[in-house]
């Protein structure tokens, strides 16, 4: 950036896009490169002590800056209610503390992050525990699983409000097991915002804790071939849900959870699958993981070159395969992930990329974003909450792909989706393998 031209500071006007050669602690602003959008801020930028900043013509409304006669008048004006040199006005010094009471309240959520991606890998390892499970030691199988979803269940339903965390990609080995505690999470997510009866949790987190269980019946050379299945291939693949249901009579599964494995792959408009159920004709705890299985696949096929972004997936589901699931359920999970889900990577309305990390389901349009400053080293990272900064807001998603790669190393996009949640007051829940 050491490029951009440089502006003396009496030429700051409205529609700039400028950079403050400041360290991020040393200035009251959520980032050190923002777009002027008031009288106010400019007051405060030539209250730093700085005689000049660095703009970018590009990202600014004015191809140049003012000249300076055009700004002398303002400029003179704001000279004279200028502190003394060293002495911060008094605003600025509030505002610079607000910026320390912020960049604790970022170490917290570092390490309440780090707790909760901890609780999502120990997670996983007991799905993948429960699975081995599944064959040598069925009634200790879904003794676990019963324990796991209970404990997930009681977090979700304790919390005062409920955080959706995006996880990283490096979650020891544990990514087979993703997809189905990835779907669990989503239903029981949208089941909360549902507000359905408690006592359906816990048949909905088990019905989606094990919805794929008839796909070890399946041919790997058919489960991970990359081309389109043939006809024959096809139909023997759909037989997974039948052979789920085998499975799961075997080892002791309740009909209710059993219809869930069953349905999970019908579709509002009856072109599922295996008896092309349409409307509510199917359950709805069945529509539920339905809907958060299509949309897990979407982010994380088997052939990662195919996934779509977590934005691309929702509103491909709304745009253009609607009328496939239950209205009233994908207006609820829109709302509930955000139309920016975690994981998206977002350009802000000052022009700064950033990756959405977390989105509280009661403010989904106000997600807390890792946000790119070349400025600030990768594992400091800002983190910027919307909630609190008003004047910033989404502007648009990008796919990752278009990122520059200084841009894209930094934020690290996930190749796999993955997420977890933030239970409040209520604590995380504690797994054992």
């Amino acid at each position: 950036m050491s490029d951009k031209p440089r502006i003396s500071i009496d030429q700051l006007r409205i529609g700039l896009y400028v950079h403050l050669d400041l360290a991020w602690f040393e200035h009251p602003f959520a980032l050190s490169h923002f777009k002027i959008r008031s009288e106010e801020q400019i007051r405060t930028i030539r209250g730093l002590g700085l005689s000049s900043v660095r703009y970018d013509p590009a990202l600014s409304d004015r191809d140049l800056p003012p000249s300076p006669a055009a700004v002398a008048t303002e400029a003179a004006a704001a000279a004279t209610s200028e502190p003394a040199a060293g002495q911060p006005a008094p605003a600025i010094a509030e505002a610079l503390a607000a910026k320390r009471a912020m960049m604790e309240r970022v170490r917290t959520q570092r390490t309440a992050a780090a707790g909760i991606e901890q609780a999502f890998v120990d997670t996983a390892r007991a799905v993948r525990q429960i699975e081995k499970n599944l064959q040598a030691r069925p009634p200790q199988a879904v003794s676990q699983a019963t324990q796991l979803v209970g404990r997930i269940v009681d977090s979700i339903l304790c919390a005062p409000e409920l955080a959706i965390h995006v996880m990283g990609d490096r979650m020891g080995g544990e990514e087979l097991y993703f997809h189905s505690l990835n779907v669990t999470m989503l239903s029981l997510m949208a089941a909360r915002e549902l507000q359905l009866p408690a006592e359906q949790f816990m048949t909905l987190g088990l019905g989606a804790l094990f919805h794929d269980i008839g796909r070890k019946e399946i041919p790997g050379r058919i489960l991970m071939k990359l081309e389109p299945l043939t006809q024959a291939e096809r139909s023997l693949y759909e037989m997974h849900c039948q052979y789920g249901v085998d499975v799961g009579r075997r080892i002791g599964l309740a009909p209710a959870v059993l219809d869930i494995v069953f349905e999970h792959h019908e579709l509002f408009d009856g072109s599922g699958y295996p008896r092309k159920l349409k409307g509510e004709a199917s359950g709805l705890l069945s529509r539920i993981v339905a809907l958060a299985n299509h949309y897990d696949e979407l982010c994380n096929p088997f052939n990662l070159a195919t996934a779509l972004t977590p934005h691309e997936a929702l509103s491909q589901m709304f745009a253009r395969w609607r009328g496939k699931f239950d209205p009233k359920l994908l207006q609820l999970f829109i709302r509930c992930l955000g139309v920016y889900p975690p994981g998206s990577i977002v350009q802000l309305s000052n022009g700064a990329i950033g990756m959405v990390a977390t989105v509280n389901t009661k403010k989904p349009m106000k997600p807390m974003l890792v946000i790119h400053d070349e400025s600030v080293p990768r594992d400091q990272a800002i983190l910027v909450d919307l909630d609190r900064e008003s004047e910033l807001s989404v502007a648009k998603a990008i796919r990752p792909a278009q990122l520059p790669g200084e841009i894209y190393n930094y934020l690290s996009p996930r190749q796999r989706v993955s997420y977890y949640f933030d239970a409040g007051q209520a604590g995380l829940p504690t797994v054992t393998p």
